[in-house]
């Protein structure tokens, strides 16, 4: 476990939109705190402190100390958290009590280790994809970890690793996964990735053979929406073309 991150927040009475958007001007996060069989109570936090403390990938995944008007600081954990489309701003954040008794489903990320060493990550052709970035588990306060590893140096190609394969610490379920053993997805894969994958070669391919057997006319056009029609080499437009070429660019002078 790292370091326990404290939020600093205080008490707002004033509530609504036109409150929300004074608070932003001030430079301040409207919050809620609510949970642990207590009123929900609103909450502002200073933006730059709040902003800081989320560079850190364990404040969405651990549990934090919210202090609030110099009070005793209560345990919480992030439920909600909304930003603002292209700025880097917050514009509004919601914070769960925690209890140690009570069991805490969260959402916890994957940390990948091995893949450059694996038998898969070694071979030529071969990609290691991850399908899967984050997981929900759920523990109590005191055996939440703030991610879960899965070791992928013995990964050969073809293999993957399923959401079951994950190791588990102590005291660690994942919810999905005790409904029902078929829920287990697949988090990582080394698959053969063909050399034209992607790059449009297979297409091309296409429409040569497709010209090659007749099926299209040399300067025929290529069906709507299809791309890379070409004059066929060697094949010099019809005079009409031409004609309307030069007014296209007489046109386009005046």
């Amino acid at each position: 476990m790292s370091e326990t991150t404290t939020i600093i927040a205080e008490i707002r009475e004033d509530v609504g939109k036109g409150a929300s958007r004074r608070l932003r001007r001030e430079g301040k996060v409207p919050a809620v705190i609510y949970g642990g069989r207590k009123e929900p109570v609103s909450l502002a936090v200073q933006h730059n402190d709040l902003l800081h403390a989320t560079e850190n990938e364990a404040f969405y995944a651990s549990i934090l100390e919210l202090k609030v008007d110099d009070k005793k600081a209560q345990q919480v954990v992030v439920r909600d958290m909304h930003r603002h489309p292209f700025r880097p701003l917050i514009m509004h954040i919601d914070f769960m009590r925690v209890s140690a008794a009570e069991v805490l489903k969260i959402s916890v990320p994957i940390h990948f280790v091995g893949e450059e060493e694996s038998p898969a990550g070694k071979a030529s052709g071969v990609v290691i994809q991850h399908q899967v970035t984050d997981v929900e588990i759920a523990a109590l306060p005191k055996d939440l970890p703030e991610y879960l590893t899965v070791d992928l140096s013995e990964m050969e190609a073809g293999d993957s690793v399923m959401l079951a394969d994950i190791p588990l610490p102590e005291g660690v379920e994942i919810p999905a996964l005790t409904v029902d053993e078929e829920l287990s997805v697949q988090v990582a894969s080394a698959i053969h990735v063909k050399e034209s994958q992607g790059t449009g070669a297979a297409a091309a391919a296409e429409a040569e053979a497709a010209l090659a057997e007749g099926e299209l006319g040399a300067g025929e056009e290529l069906a709507e929406g299809e791309e890379g029609a070409e004059p066929e080499e060697g094949v010099e437009p019809e005079e009409g073309e031409k004609e309307g070429e030069k007014e296209g660019e007489k046109e386009g002078g005046e």
